[in-house]
């Protein structure tokens, strides 16, 4: 007990000094505090962007899939992978505008493409609601990692107290310092989760030093483990689809991958930190999903493969290992949680309560919104995770998160590479798909067996495509409207494809040349609703 608390406090403390030793001594400006002054290289984005898409879970849920039920722990890999291959094609632009139009987070790139505020707040709406889940759950693992390291002498509601307690204590410097913060320490956080796991992961398939398995292993998997869901048992034939299409949609539309995008220096600086992190999520991911499958026939897995990542570990060191293992664990679910809750008090400032106050607020005025919504964001997860400790169906939680962010990637996708499409058409297909998606969630947890095995997201979303498609050519666009897509693509381009476009009409827009794109000071580029 002592020793894994010890090296958890250990690996905390470390954090904690990265935090003290990267904190500026004056106040930062709001564009600082929201995406770190948009100055990080390759390796800072890369890996702040791994922690915030694998969180401590991956190495209980996924881990546990692969241990319990074989193969089908794989479908993370396609989509993590093709998400994050998709992003490649969007970093450009996303960078291009976030620099020219001095845009702080994903709802901003959506108000000024449609330029609309009322799409702004819902598109911060949906970001936030469906990021709650994941920080209550994220709040829980916690518990449960403290419940292990102190070898269950603390009960349940202890474990998580403290682990609640820590998690809250870490938020004080995510309020304080902002994306600063999270992005020196991700890069620490992200070492110890993913390059030291994986690490490990390749050692023990090696059967080195007594390891409880081998790559001789994966040889002897029975066929039952190599059977992917759909094939005539309880799911129809689109179910892996489903899952595979959802998460690569997800993983392009959650807010807090726009956050990193907007961090970087330069375009080549976000491309080559999207190709890092493919290199990083692909080897991690793979390593991890072969060592559970090399699991399969340990008793001592199969009788709880939710906990196989701690198991394995154990049988192979002891209480060192153990104690690693949580320590890793903790390492990705932290850096999860922190992203989270930062993209969400960073929206609710600068997307939503500065919209609807109708005036424009400070660096300092936001700055100060976005902390204390963290902090009460946090708060009432806190609660929620308390409450809902060990109640069963909070994984429907989840599942309306994921189903419900994939529904603001059709004005955003659409938005990015297409010149159609109007603000009515943007909020009433967010609107109908998000509610329609949680609607189905609540009847169909899993899938619509009637549908071939369908989810409630995609439903959802083919309900949001056709409304944006529908209105937005009922609707119409303005001359006005017309104009500013040409611009904003042009501005995608470059300076050069701007300059020609500025040499061609008279506007009222000065540009200057930077070292990557180009920066523009528009007087009447976004007029709100």
């Amino acid at each position: 007990m002592a020793i894994m608390l010890g090296m958890m406090l250990a690996f905390y403390a470390i954090v904690v000094g990265i935090l003290y030793a990267t904190k500026q001594k004056s106040d930062p400006t709001f564009e600082e505090y929201s995406v770190g002054g948009r100055s990080y290289g390759t390796w800072f984005v890369a890996m702040s962007y791994v922690n915030s898409w694998w969180p401590g879970s991956t190495f209980i849920a996924f881990f546990g899939l692969a241990a319990g039920a074989g193969v089908f722990g794989m479908y993370a890999l396609a989509y993590s992978t093709l998400g994050v291959a998709f992003m490649y094609l969007m970093a450009t632009r996303a960078w291009r505008w976030g620099k020219v139009y001095d845009l702080r987070t994903q709802p901003d790139l959506m108000r000024v493409r449609y330029r609309s505020d009322a799409v702004r707040v819902i598109a911060s709406a949906i970001g936030v609601i469906s990021l709650f889940p994941w920080v209550v759950l994220g709040m829980q693992a916690l518990g449960t990692l403290f419940e292990i390291a102190s070898d269950g002498a603390w009960s349940v509601i202890a474990s998580l107290c403290v682990g609640l307690a820590v998690i809250l204590i870490r938020q004080f410097w995510t309020v304080q310092m902002g994306m600063r913060g999270l992005i020196m320490t991700d890069m620490f956080q992200g070492f110890v989760a993913y390059i030291v796991a994986g690490i490990i992961g390749v050692i023990m398939l090696t059967g080195a030093m007594g390891s409880p398995i081998s790559w001789g292993d994966l040889q002897a998997i029975g066929d039952k483990f190599l059977v992917l869901p759909g094939g005539g048992d309880n799911y129809g034939p689109w179910y892996i689809f489903a899952l595979v299409f959802t998460g690569v949609i997800g993983s392009l539309s959650w807010p807090t991958s726009f956050q990193r995008i907007y961090t970087a220096s330069s375009v080549r600086t976000v491309k080559k930190g999207t190709l890092a992190t493919i290199l990083i999520s692909a080897t991690f991911y793979t390593i991890l999903m072969l060592v559970g499958l090399a699991a399969v026939n340990i008793p001592e897995v199969m009788e709880n493969p939710q906990g196989a990542w701690f198991t394995l570990l154990d049988q192979w060191g002891g209480t060192w290992m153990l104690g690693l293992a949580v320590v890793i664990v903790f390492a990705a679910q932290m850096g999860h949680t922190d992203a989270s809750v930062q993209v969400a008090g960073l929206q609710v400032s600068n997307d939503i309560v500065a919209t609807l106050v109708r005036r424009p607020l400070s660096d300092h005025q936001l700055t100060v919104i976005a902390k204390a919504s963290m902090v009460v964001y946090m708060l009432l997860a806190g609660v929620i995770a308390f409450a809902t400790f060990n109640f069963d169906r909070l994984q429907l939680l989840a599942q309306i998160s994921y189903q419900g962010i994939i529904q603001l990637s059709v004005p955003l996708f659409l938005g990015i590479f297409w010149k159609g499409g109007n603000k009515y058409g943007a909020i009433w297909g967010m609107v109908s798909g998000f509610v329609i998606a949680a609607a189905l969630t609540g009847v169909y947890n899993d899938d619509i067996r009637a549908l071939g095995s369908l989810t409630s997201g995609i439903v959802g979303l083919a309900v949001n495509l056709a409304v944006f498609l529908i209105v937005s050519a009922v609707t119409g666009h303005s001359e006005e409207d017309r104009a500013h897509v040409e611009e904003m693509f042009a501005a995608a381009k470059g300076e050069s494809a701007l300059a020609a476009l500025r040499a061609s009409r008279t506007d009222d827009i000065e540009v200057v040349a930077t070292g990557d794109g180009v920066s523009t000071a528009a007087t009447a580029q976004t007029p709100a609703e």
